[in-house]
């Protein structure tokens, strides 16, 4: 019987103890967003997809071709390619792609980069239904933000 009064009041403990955390949440303001109307700020700190960072004055990826953020990728979901670049030093880039179905966000990529040519974006409302869509050529991604700035 003692058993019995015990767990009454142990209970009874319990349910005035959540009671008095929801009261206590119920006068607090509200801090949930309306998605679709209100646009979430992004946190300086948040990875996107990676991204190319152009040269500011001809517009150009940094990118060398180095190829370290292809080695440094674990995923492997990283392709790039470049040709020598006539009368001059080193390659020019050409085509970089980014398979972003296996992407882990790690940022080994981004921290491999000796040459401020990689960033992670601010981008978040990525939604398809079809896959081909997260396979993103960067360059064709670069031009077009070069584009917006004009």
């Amino acid at each position: 019987m003692s058993g019995y009064w015990s767990d009454i009041f142990t209970g009874s403990k319990s349910l005035i103890t959540g009671l008095a955390i929801t009261a206590r949440e119920f006068f607090k303001p509200v801090v949930t967003e309306q998605y679709p109307y209100e646009v979430p700020t992004m946190t300086p700190l948040f990875r996107g997809h990676i991204e190319l960072i152009g040269n500011e004055e001809t517009g150009e990826p940094n990118c060398v071709v180095c190829g370290m953020c292809q080695r440094a990728c674990p995923s492997v979901c990283i392709s790039l390619d470049g040709k020598k670049n006539e009368g001059g030093k080193g390659k020019v880039l050409t085509s970089y792609v980014l398979d972003f179905t296996k992407c882990s966000l790690c940022g080994s990529c981004v921290e491999s980069c000796n040459f401020n040519a990689l960033r992670f974006s601010k981008v978040y409302n990525l939604a398809s239904f079809d896959k081909n869509e997260f396979i993103m050529d960067l360059m064709k991604r670069l031009e077009e933000q070069n584009r917006c700035k004009r």
